[in-house]
């Protein structure tokens, strides 16, 4: 098949989060499986040295439109994924030459909608000018959620991408670009478009719009994707997801183990294996010494996350001071919401010497981080799949989760499941609950050092390779393909 796969981020090129990591891994899975892939992401300046990558193609959206506002000039660049996946980057400094992908100081630019509508027109305009002719068009989150419908409309007699169909990957239904129309004048065949399946109000809502034209629709877990056609799960677009049930499905994210593997970490100074464990411990001796922690074999729980409240940073800072009334320590890295920060920071200053705070992403801490502790906490609110708990089970890190989404269902609890059990989790969405499952941790690393290490073991083994994933994402796109025309 030949696969095009549109994202605003990619790892490697430019990440925010894990949508990246999906963006890089899977192409690179499905090329060594003998699929032909381009990638296409968004020039942004800020990719280091974008203006020195090859020019292959130049077109002018809406070219031959009589409105010159409307004719708006670009051009793809490309680059490679490890040498082997083409990258298409569509390079219009009118839309993408600003100081950040997404916004400045925790506000989204205000014409997002117009940036990334225009994104997903120019993306399969270059198509025509690089003689590219896919079969499916993989779209991620709202960026690209216009894609398929430019697909079902724009394109819907053209003698080659009429034939192609369109699935939509859903990494976050939290996020879904709601914009007043005005942001899609620059689409002309599709602006003057009303139907109350895409529209939020007044706003169109560009996830939506995905939604309702994507041939298939799937998320990162089958968990998240139960989720979504739940009231309660469903980011208000529940009944969206009901409509489209049939074809609407989970496929948990693949890891990459070349990143991830504390045997070949080369951000590690102390490697190990599940059959040499024992060294773990002397990660956390280095990880406390770089922190200023007492060293010595105390309980170490870390956590590396955005700071929001779907991380579940609400329902751990009530807790926290009498957490650190035992004797742990615990360590956190990450950046996000002020008022999280700030909070987290005065927690930090009331118990120097047990938690350490670190207002940064800093990538080998974050390693650091997975290495050197017990336990790694993710209690968050909703996950449509995470990936730290992954990451976690590889280091032997036991991870501390809320039953929700991806979490659920890569993670066996501990007290569900003792013989097979590798991490920990709670129900309810309460502080209490959270702070009841941490001291049932800590009594089990007190009281039973080798079931601790038996149970680390257990997490070690399990894996979630992208060959796996992949798999299932060949099988949605034949399904896909076998959708009759609109």
């Amino acid at each position: 098949m030949n696969i095009l796969l549109l994202s605003s981020e990619v790892a490697g090129i430019m990440k925010s989060g894990g949508l990246a990591d999906v963006a890089k891994a899977l192409p690179l899975q499905l090329q060594a499986e003998g699929h032909d892939v381009r990638v296409v992401m968004p020039c942004y300046t800020t990719i280091k040295d974008y203006d020195k990558l090859e020019v292959i193609a130049s077109g002018v959206l809406n070219e031959n439109n009589p409105d010159e506002k409307l004719r708006i000039p670009y051009s793809i660049r490309k680059t490679y994924l490890n040498k082997v996946v083409e990258v298409w980057l569509v390079d219009c400094p009118r839309y993408f030459d600003r100081t950040s992908m997404y916004g400045d100081n925790n506000q989204a630019y205000a014409d997002n909608g117009e940036r990334f509508a225009f994104f997903s027109a120019a993306a399969l305009d270059a198509c025509k000018h690089l003689n590219y002719w896919f079969d499916i068009l993989h779209c991620n989150d709202w960026h690209t959620g216009i894609a398929p419908m430019l697909m079902r409309i724009k394109y819907a007699n053209d003698p080659y991408l009429s034939k192609a169909r369109s699935v939509l990957t859903i990494h976050n239904g939290a996020f879904q670009g709601a914009f007043d129309r005005s942001q899609i004048a620059i689409l002309p065949e599709i602006a003057n478009i009303y139907n109350d399946k895409i529209t939020q109000g007044s706003y169109i809502n560009f996830l939506k719009c995905g939604v309702f034209y994507a041939d298939k629709i799937n998320t990162v877990s089958p968990g998240y994707a139960s989720e979504l056609t739940t009231y309660l799960g469903g980011h208000g677009m529940t009944q969206n997801y009901l409509d489209r049930q049939q074809d609407l499905s989970g496929i948990v994210n693949g890891c990459d183990y070349s990143d991830w593997d504390p045997a070949t970490d080369q951000l590690l100074r102390i490697r190990y294996d599940v059959k040499s464990l024992d060294q773990k411990v002397l990660g956390k001796y280095l990880l406390q010494r770089k922190l200023g922690l007492e060293m010595g074999d105390t309980p170490m729980y870390g956590m590396v996350a955005r700071l929001t409240d779907q991380k579940g940073i609400g329902l751990l800072i009530p807790i926290l001071d009498r957490f650190l009334q035992h004797k742990v320590q615990v360590v956190i890295e990450g950046t996000g919401d002020p008022y999280l920060q700030q909070q987290m920071t005065e927690i930090a200053n009331r118990h120097p010497g047990k938690m350490i705070f670190q207002p940064v992403y800093d990538n080998m801490l974050a390693h650091q981080i997975e290495a050197g502790s017990d336990f790694f906490l993710m209690p968050s609110i909703f996950e449509p799949c995470g990936l730290n708990q992954i990451y976690s089970l590889a280091y032997g890190t036991l991870p501390i989760v809320r039953a929700v989404g991806g979490l659920k269902d890569t993670v066996k609890d501990y007290d569900q499941d003792r013989v097979n059990g590798n991490g920990f989790m709670f129900f309810d969405p309460s502080s209490e609950e959270l702070l009841s499952c941490l001291r049932r941790t800590l009594i089990l690393y007190l009281e039973d050092p080798s079931e601790m290490k038996r149970i680390k073991q257990n997490a070690m083994r399990v894996r979630f390779n992208w060959s796996d994933s992949c798999k299932k994402y060949i099988e949605l796109y034949k399904s896909a393909l076998k959708k009759p025309k609109w």
